[in-house]
């Protein structure tokens, strides 16, 4: 809020703006608790942690991470997978489908490869979810020169990055509204993530910037 004012012209500090938002009602959207959707109880090859939670990349398609997540409708569960390049934290890649099955990972993987078209060595990050460890994901990775790397087992904060996005988007999004279908929920995230998250929305890891102009700043 502080740099969205700053921007303005308004010239204003934290202290000044939290005091004013508490006078007005106006209070932070706080997260709930996230409940598993890993399955690591299966017989596929674990890849090790290449990426060893270094999320700072110094260009684009460096390191990309993935994950999938959920939102509840009236129609049932509704299954996100999305891929972040770590650089700008810029959503290139995401797919909804009603069931948590690989393909689902790999839509999401097809979207970002065919929009950044990475260079051979870019690292791939994800949990250890048997999604990600299938072969037909790691055929597809093989094929494109993606490196493998997952989180160590269990352990959240290897995949942070992308933790934080889903966290993001339910908090300003998800849990705002009830949805009546999955495809009012699938419409929804994407102008969320088109119209919002990637040109707009604000990131204090990108020095407040939004995922596009930290990229066409590091132009």
């Amino acid at each position: 809020m502080t740099e969205e004012l700053k921007e303005l012209g308004l010239a204003v500090g934290h202290r000044r703006v939290g005091r004013l938002m508490k006078e007005n009602g106006i209070k932070v959207r706080r997260n709930k608790k996230f409940k598993a959707t890993t399955d690591s109880n299966h017989s596929f090859t674990i890849a090790p942690n290449l990426l060893d939670r270094n999320f700072s990349p110094a260009h684009p398609n460096q390191k990309w991470a993935g994950d999938l997540s959920y939102v509840w409708t009236q129609e049932g569960w509704l299954y996100l997978a999305v891929i972040l390049d770590l650089h700008s934290r810029r959503v290139i890649g995401w797919a909804v489908s009603s069931r948590m099955k690989r393909d689902l990972a790999i839509r999401a993987l097809k979207m970002a490869i065919a929009l950044r078209q990475p260079p051979p060595g870019c690292i791939h990050h994800t949990d250890r979810g048997s999604q990600y460890c299938s072969h037909d994901y790691q055929k597809f990775l093989r094929q494109h020169g993606l490196q493998v790397s997952m989180s160590g087992k269990g352990n959240c904060y290897d995949n942070a990055a992308v933790e934080t996005f889903f966290k993001t988007i339910k908090a300003e999004l998800l849990w705002q509204r009830s949805w009546p279908t999955r495809r009012s929920a699938e419409l929804a995230i994407f102008e969320y993530v088109n119209g919002f998250y990637n040109p707009r929305r604000r990131h204090s890891a990108l020095s407040w910037k939004s995922p596009l102009a930290f990229e066409r700043k590091a132009a």
